[in-house]
């Protein structure tokens, strides 16, 4: 379930005080296929906006997110496209692949500190999920696309922004994401890093991540079921009469 690198003794979660984490394909897993959904309004809004195919409407989807970060920076920058209508139309989705996670909801509530979202999305979907997941009134803020000015992770300046508006010392600060290399920058800040490999998309890093034979040294750890992993750090802290116990469950997020 989770496997720590070499360097985990030095990232521990002992002085963790603020823990940071990425929305979609983190908070539930990537298996319930729900950024399929939203890739597939991407592909349909930018049909309707450019005037092109469907097929060429997903091809060009595709290359801006990979050349830009998301999707809609590659819009933006190239065809001044509106954020809001863009973020409106994609995010009104069918969010009933998402089971209630309870087990999630406890491990968060036991952890000591502060919890953001962090994510590349808007602020109303974050809400949307955490609501569906059962998680409402357990994160301190979200930080979103809006928050950063539409520039996404990994830029190393929307973490510094992000750190800075919330008055968070990246030291004892861990973060959550299931991109590889949106954990880099958070890595060279000084933040505990866990990747949370709950799933294969067409993304290209999580097909890289199936063929790894070791963690790379910015990703501290690695789990395949969040709610029991943080359920074993807050054991852990209970063992060193940190904070109350929680107990550990297994994880299912997605409906089938």
């Amino acid at each position: 379930m989770a496997k720590p690198n070499g360097n985990s003794q030095a990232r521990g979660f002992e002085r963790v005080e603020t823990w940071v984490f990425d929305l979609d394909n983190t908070l539930y897993p990537a298996d319930c296929n729900l950024f399929a959904e939203i890739d597939r309004r991407m592909g349909a809004f930018i049909a309707a906006e450019l005037g092109l195919s469907l097929p060429e409407a997903q091809r060009l989807r595709q290359s801006y997110y990979y050349q830009y970060g998301t999707t809609l920076a590659g819009l933006m920058r190239q065809h001044k496209v509106s954020p809001q209508a863009f973020l409106d139309y994609v995010h009104d989705i069918d969010l009933s692949v998402i089971a209630p996670a309870p087990q999630l909801a406890r491990a968060l509530k036991a952890l000591p500190g502060r919890k953001f979202i962090f994510t590349n999305g808007s602020r109303k979907h974050a809400e949307s999920v955490a609501e569906r997941l059962g998680l409402t009134g357990h994160f301190d803020d979200v930080f979103d696309i809006h928050s950063a000015d539409f520039i996404p992770k990994p830029d190393p300046h929307v973490y510094e922004d992000f750190i800075r508006a919330h008055g968070i010392m990246a030291a004892s600060a861990s973060m959550f994401d299931d991109l590889p290399h949106n954990l880099v920058p958070a890595h060279a800040l000084g933040m505990t890093t866990v990747l949370v490999a709950t799933g294969a998309t067409d993304h290209p890093e999580h097909q890289a991540i199936a063929g790894w034979t070791a963690l790379p040294p910015h990703i501290h750890h690695r789990t395949d079921a969040l709610a029991p992993f943080l359920a074993a750090i807050g054991e852990a802290l209970t063992a060193s009469g940190d904070e109350p116990k929680t107990g550990r469950a297994a994880s299912q997020f997605c409906l089938t």
